[in-house]
């Protein structure tokens, strides 16, 4: 856990202020959860006051979600090699991993389940959040579209629940868990369908 920093005396940039807030704030919330973070803590790690803090985020959840993209979104880059199947399986098992594998599974789960509560974190989730990556992975699949790797009548925001959903509903409803086997099967389904490749009518 990083230790509070000390800064020397002058006014630094608003950018720099920020960046180091967001590294801050991400960095705590992976460590101690929603249940240990505070603007009081985010504040002595970064430097920052707490009144920059309240000025820029309205809640703890909205900093909150904000560090944490911060600190997931390197991971979480969308590629764009022109194979559109390479490129959903290459994002969603590297989700699948972040969620799995480090705490951002159980800090994205706890964040889900504040914004049920807390309005201006509910906003910050969907509009900095879940709809701009959502946004990535529609205009990935359109593209593919334009390309003739997917098909012109699918709906890609229907493609995007059942890819993420799925992964999302196993983290949050944990009767079974998010595996590497999990995820190639939802992609060999969701790509290549469920349905037998000759129909089967009913006297067969």
């Amino acid at each position: 856990m990083a230790v509070p920093v000390r800064r020397g005396r002058g006014r630094r940039p608003a950018e720099e202020v920020r960046a180091e807030v967001l590294a801050a704030a991400g960095a705590l919330l992976l460590d101690a959860g929603m249940a240990g973070f505070t603007f009081e803590r985010v504040a002595a790690l970064s430097g920052a006051s707490k009144m920059t803090l309240y000025k820029w985020w309205p809640s703890k959840g909205a900093l909150a979600l904000d560090g944490y993209f911060a600190a997931v979104e390197q991971t979480l880059t969308f590629p764009d090699t022109g194979d559109i199947e390479a490129d959903l399986r290459t994002q969603v098992h590297a989700f699948a991993g972040l969620m799995t594998g480090t705490s951002a599974g159980r800090v994205v789960a706890e964040l889900i389940g504040q914004s049920q509560t807390d309005p201006d974190l509910a906003a910050a989730f969907r509009e900095r959040y879940s709809a701009p990556r959502r946004a990535l992975a529609v205009t990935a699949m359109v593209r593919a579209q334009g390309r003739g790797q997917l098909r012109a009548d699918v709906d890609p925001e229907i493609v995007v629940d059942q890819l993420w959903g799925a992964c999302y509903h196993r983290l949050l409803i944990p009767d079974l868990p998010v595996t590497t086997a999990f995820v190639d099967g939802l992609l060999r389904n969701v790509l290549r369908g469920i349905a037998p490749r000759e129909p089967v009518t009913a006297d067969r």
